[in-house]
């Protein structure tokens, strides 16, 4: 089995790589990356044969476009909801921030050609999932900012999850047979959870990535005190793109759904 886990540092530049097409994570089918960026500095983004999608954690920023530019912001990913562009093959996306800011950047082998498209928060509304269930410990809030029902013409899918402290996610125990990345973000600097890829399990903390190869349960927890962020990206496979309704739960637990509490 390819590593599931990884605790990335940012080198020199302000880059944190999380999966690659040939490093230990090659199984995600992904290009997934996070940037630092201090006020004034540019990066762009988009390369031949990739659709890219860029999104903002934090601070201010200009993104511009093959057909558009807008001027963005978000305090965090706690209080505020998503900004994005998505472009597909050979577009350029650039980014100029106007303060301290990170990004995260999500790109995939794609062909197709499609309209470039700015997402913002009330395009990616939260959500609450699981709310009253199992003991009311499993609720979250969650957004798509893209899927297949959104962007069929996409090979990927982005969104985001914020635990309540204390709760689990993911749950109940679930798979499907396309790989899924996460990226961890907590409220406290010494916020940690704890990360399940089949019968693997890892300290999620701040940075900290898991790369869940498809087929493997992946139920998630964060400790309590501390609220969780996880930026969920799955990766499309060619003929069976993954949907909303493809989540399949361990049989084992799926008593639970009935269960007195």
């Amino acid at each position: 089995m390819s590593k599931v886990f990884g605790y990335p540092e940012f080198d020199e530049s302000g880059e944190q790589v999380l999966v690659t097409y040939d490093n230990e994570y090659k199984a995600m089918l992904m290009d997934v990356r996070v940037y630092r960026m201090k006020a004034g500095e540019s990066r762009s983004f988009g390369r031949n044969g990739e659709e890219t999608a860029v999104l903002l954690l934090s601070g201010e920023i200009k993104f511009a476009w093959d057909n558009g530019e807008a001027d963005v912001s978000r305090k965090d990913v706690f209080t505020e909801g998503p900004w994005c562009v998505h472009s597909s093959s050979g577009k350029q996306i650039t980014v100029k921030a106007s303060a301290d800011s990170e990004i995260l950047v999500q790109c995939t082998k794609n062909e197709a050609e499609f309209a470039s498209r700015l997402y913002k928060p009330e395009d990616a509304p939260w959500k609450y999932s699981c709310k009253g269930k199992f003991g009311d410990v499993a609720k979250r809030r969650v957004n798509t900012i893209f899927d297949h029902d959104i962007a069929p013409y996409s090979n990927m899918v982005l969104g985001e999850v914020l635990n309540d402290k204390g709760n689990w996610s993911g749950y109940l125990p679930h798979q499907h047979p396309q790989p899924e990345c996460y990226y961890f973000k907590f409220d406290r600097p010494e916020g940690f959870g704890a990360s399940f890829v089949g019968d693997q399990v890892f300290k999620s903390v701040d940075g900290s990535f898991s790369a869940i190869p498809g087929g493997e349960l992946h139920p998630q927890a964060v400790a309590p005190g501390f609220m969780m962020y996880t930026c969920w990206m799955i990766r499309h496979l060619e003929g069976n793109p993954w949907l909303q309704t493809d989540r399949c739960e361990d049989e084992r637990y799926t008593w639970l759904h009935d269960a007195k509490f």
